[in-house]
């Protein structure tokens, strides 16, 4: 079995935690009138206590030196990380539009589950869309997410392991 298929035992994604939205959408509204940008990440849905197999996104991951102003979100590839639990991304639209315009379908590729956030960042003003801009349903699930960051769950001596 690969690191992948350890991962991810299904490829699933069940939908988002409750606090991972409200994070999004409170972030949005924090960097207006610029654009939010994140990738989403997920957890095994049996690692939050629930019981079916799965993914459910509980993090956003920033990108450092993502530029942004009112009417796009640049993201500099190189670096962005390689990150086998991205699964999507999330942006915010301070227009008020909810809707992929042609520059974010051109980003869609990457990941199966895309949200945008559209002005005034009440709890009802997103959705969810899949890697070719369709409308998709993205449940929120009240679940408890997981402490700590693993994300850099590797030591220095697994880097100088990997440089060898």
């Amino acid at each position: 079995m690969g690191l992948f298929d350890a991962l991810f035992r299904s490829s699933e994604i069940l939908g988002i935690a409750e606090e991972t939205l409200e994070f999004a959408i409170e972030s949005s509204e924090a960097a207006h009138p610029d654009e939010y940008m994140g990738f989403l990440r997920g957890t095994e849905s049996r690692e939050l206590g629930l019981d079916r197999d799965g993914l459910v996104i509980t993090d956003v991951l920033v990108v450092p030196g993502t530029e942004t102003n009112s009417v796009s979100a640049t993201v500099r590839t190189s670096q962005i990380p390689n990150d086998v639990k991205a699964l999507g991304s999330v942006h915010s639209h301070p227009n008020g539009v909810i809707s992929p315009s042609d520059a974010d379908l051109e980003t869609f590729g990457r990941g199966s589950v895309h949200v945008i956030i559209g002005a005034p960042y009440r709890r009802t003003d997103w959705k969810a869309f899949d890697s070719r801009g369709q409308p998709t349903t993205l449940n929120v699930i009240d679940v408890e997410l997981p402490e700590g960051d693993d994300f850099f769950d590797f030591t220095q001596a697994d880097i100088d392991e990997d440089l060898q």
